[in-house]
């Protein structure tokens, strides 16, 4: 029940809605109840069980004065009219009744409608909510095909379990309390008899479903496995193609579906006993009421009479449809809370880095940005030790070392990808975590060394973040950033789209796009991650150009695998094992023949 509440916390935008669907379907069991009620009175007269009323007392609202007045006018009908015109009306009469139970249930489904849909549509923007603002050691954790899996799978599974049960919620309890309410109403004893028969009839079924929401929970973590595998297919299918590894791939995709299948298969079968099972504890009850009933009305030891009892028995099997829905539906339920477990994973997963109560805005950059005694680690594995490091307005720092020193560690703190495990970061000397994080990043442009795009326009993915970018903004940015002349020798200009991640483009296209989005972000500080590390000479040449240009009176920290690249960087600083090892400019570090100079001297001679 506690999962199914967080759910049910989702409803309460939709309450004049759900208020709705429960009077329009207490309408519709109102009408279903008439319509079997009619008949009742007119099997006693019709069949000379029950005497006809020749007069009706005064009238009083209450259910047997009710009942009097029916029998009074469908007397006087059969004595002027006939039985058979009698018979007609009535008929008529249940399938006017039988129209609106129809008429207010399609109503009531109608209203239901956009609270189902909008609950999911709700789930799904929390989650893709929290997606946005969860740190990014959070998804070098998780795998990407099991978050999307999550988001997907996970989220329709709650639609068609639980959410679609939602009728279950607002229609069939009302429509059993009514029913129940009735045969109360008609005959005490024997709907107590009835009352202790149904809970053995929901135990039977409640223990058959029991063990659906594990089963369900293994049957979701395997497609988040499969959606990982997919995703790792598709990215690497240049990787698979070229070391003829379709085979294996094929045989772990295959082992996965099959186990999959495996437990979806299970599932279902036991998903399937719901209908059947309730069917038949539905029958078998019923036939049991139908001998006990009997043999009271026979004995003449109910207060039934026989076309009564009849009724009685009509009213017991509406009561038998919600209760078999309420069962699948419970089946149902159970098969959804493995999904509500594993989205609220998601939503509940702590965010360590966020605005502290009180965060200071800031909107520009004045003086420095000071690394000071900051130590950092993944798990237990310490990557930054004792990095002190000052980087004054208008200077460009350049971090070079061996792979796995750190470096890009260092520049990920300074956007607080990731915070500081001990010591702090000050810009203007004021911690980082003393100011708003949006405001923080609002401050600096990144370049990476894979640069990340979108399947859109080249004109989106320049202006990206950027709202008020003009075409003019966007074609001086590119002018900039050398890539006018490639983007406008496209099919259709800034509106050609460039593919998945830019795949229309090549290597230095992709870069030189990358800068212009930066340069039209216009920001004070810059952080370049290996911006040319994966290009050829005449690309590089481009993109360095373009760097020249953007770096040109910002602060910025560059991370660099070519060092003819950071030559004229205001100061260097070499990282070995997660430590500054040196500092100084380039023709310094050469002359102190330590780590630098080995560093260039083997790329010299490469």
């Amino acid at each position: 029940m506690k999962d199914i509440g967080k759910i049910l916390q989702y409803l309460i935008p939709y309450w004049r809605k759900g208020l709705l669907n429960i009077s329009l379907n207490l309408l519709s069991a109102v009408f279903a109840l008439f319509s079997v009620g009619v008949a009742i009175p007119f099997l006693g007269i019709l069949f000379r069980n029950e005497p006809a009323v020749e007069s009706a007392g005064e009238f009083e609202f209450s259910l047997d004065s009710l009942r009097e007045y029916f029998n009074y006018y469908i007397s006087q009908m059969i004595d002027n009219q006939g039985p058979i015109y009698t018979l007609i009306v009535l008929s008529l009469l249940i399938i006017t009744m039988s129209f609106f139970k129809n008429l207010f249930h399609y109503l009531a489904m109608y209203y239901l409608a956009p609270i189902r849909n909008g609950v999911v549509k709700d789930i799904r923007n929390q989650i893709y909510d929290k997606v946005m603002v969860l740190p990014l050691a959070y998804f070098s954790e998780t795998r990407k095909g099991d978050i999307i899996a999550r988001m997907t799978g996970d989220v329709q599974e709650i639609e068609t379990s639980i959410v679609s049960s939602l009728e279950m919620l607002f229609r069939d309890p009302i429509q059993v309390i009514i029913y129940l309410g009735t045969l109360l109403y008609m005959s005490t004893s024997l709907t107590l008899f009835v009352i202790v028969l149904l809970p053995v009839a929901g135990f039977v079924i409640g223990r058959l479903g029991r063990t659906l929401k594990q089963t369900s929970l293994k049957g979701q973590k395997k497609m988040g496995l499969l959606l990982s595998l997919i995703e790792e297919t598709l990215g690497g299918l240049r990787i698979i193609k070229a070391f003829n590894a379709e085979n294996k791939m094929k045989g772990r995709f295959q082992d996965v579906n099959s186990l999959y299948t495996r437990i979806m298969v299970g599932m279902q079968r036991r998903r399937s006993l719901a209908s059947p099972v309730s069917e038949f504890l539905g029958t078998v009850v019923m036939i049991i009421i139908m001998v006990f009933g009997a043999t009271l009305v026979l004995a003449e030891a109910s207060d039934l009479n026989p076309e009564e009892f009849i009724g009685y028995l009509m009213i017991f099997y509406l009561i038998i449809a919600p209760s078999k829905s309420f069962s699948g539906a419970m089946y149902n339920v159970q098969k959804g809370l493995a999904s509500v477990d594993r989205v609220q994973d998601v939503l509940n997963a702590v965010n360590p880095i966020s605005d502290k109560p009180g965060a200071r805005p800031v909107r520009d950059f004045r003086n420095s940005i000071e690394y000071k005694n900051v130590f950092f680690s993944y798990d237990h594995d310490e990557v930054l030790k004792d990095i002190n490091l000052v980087i004054e307005k208008g200077r460009t720092v350049a971090l070079v070392g061996q792979s796995g020193s750190g470096k890009s560690t260092l520049a990920d703190l300074l956007p607080r990808f990731y915070d500081v495990q001990k010591g702090e970061i000050l810009l203007d000397g004021v911690s980082l975590k003393d100011y708003k994080i949006k405001d923080v990043r609002a401050l600096m442009g990144n370049v990476n060394q894979d640069p990340i795009l979108f399947n859109d326009t080249f004109f989106n993915n320049i202006a990206f973040g950027v709202e008020s970018a003009t075409e003019e903004d966007v074609i001086k940015a590119a002018r900039v950033a050398n890539a006018y002349d490639f983007i406008i020798a496209s099919k259709h200009g800034f509106s050609t789209r460039i593919g998945d991640r830019g795949s229309k483009l090549s290597g230095g296209q992709r870069q030189r796009l990358s800068i212009a989005r930066a340069v039209l972000k216009n920001p004070p500080i810059m952080i370049l991650d290996e911006a040319t590390s994966a290009l050829d000479t005449e690309s590089e040449r481009l993109v360095q150009d373009a760097l020249s240009h953007l770096m040109k009176n910002r602060t910025s920290l560059v991370i660099a695998h070519r060092l003819s690249t950071i030559q004229f960087a205001d100061e260097i600083c070499v990282l070995h094992e997660g430590r500054i090892v040196e500092r100084g400019k380039h023709g310094d570090l050469l002359a102190l023949d330590g780590y630098y100079r080995k560093l260039h001297d083997m790329q010299l001679f490469s």
